[in-house]
């Protein structure tokens, strides 16, 4: 897994990073790793005058925009119900003029958001993923995306799921498929190496 390059206008887009998500399990990497990761890659988008997008989920309390479906995956384990609204997107991430928050209400970041007009406003051509869950809303908002027409970059090691398998299969078997897996050391040397764009908002 390698980076070989960012496109002039590349924005970071963070799936999930709330207060739910981040106190679940995870694997491989736990939740506060992964955090720390995303803190760190936004830090070095918004310091290259590039966008950095936080997504974050959320239901009306009774559920009635709740994607529909029969599923068992509408309930936590002993039966109880999933909450509507995963919390605010982590403090570490948040009060940073310029960001972009998008609230969605599937998995995937796009259907039904104006995700895909902020990006095209800003004239982003590629991005850069990270967030919980890799196999869920992360790989749901990069096929996504790559039907857009955005090229793909993947934060690997900002990323993480319920379940290590998961994590791998998407890894491994998606995303070389979509776009380049890489960490956030490779991605922030590319950014690192290129001249700061002054015209990003």
């Amino acid at each position: 897994m390698t980076v070989t390059v960012l496109d002039d206008r590349t924005a970071l887009v963070l799936i999930d990073l709330q207060a739910g998500t981040l106190a679940a399990p995870t694997a491989p990497y736990p939740a506060a790793e992964v955090l720390a990761r995303a803190v760190e890659l936004a830090g070095a988008f918004r310091e290259s005058g590039l966008p950095v997008v936080l997504v974050r989920m959320a239901n009306s309390a009774d559920g009635a925009d709740a994607t529909p479906g029969r599923s068992e995956a509408a309930r936590l384990a002993g039966g109880a119900r999933r909450p509507h609204d995963l919390g605010p997107v982590a403090e570490p991430l948040t009060g940073h003029d310029g960001d972009v928050l998008v609230v969605k209400r599937a998995w995937g970041a796009f259907h039904g958001t104006d995700l895909d007009l902020q990006l095209r406003r800003r004239g982003v051509t590629q991005i850069v993923l990270g967030g919980i869950a890799t196999s869920l809303g992360v790989e749901s908002t990069a096929r996504a995306a790559h039907e857009h027409g955005y090229h793909l970059t993947f934060a690997v090691d900002a990323m993480t799921d319920i379940s290590e398998e998961a994590h791998r299969h998407s890894v491994s078997r998606l995303f070389p498929m979509i776009g380049e897996p890489g960490t956030v050391e490779e991605i922030t040397g590319l950014l690192n190496s290129r001249p700061v764009d002054a015209t990003s908002g």
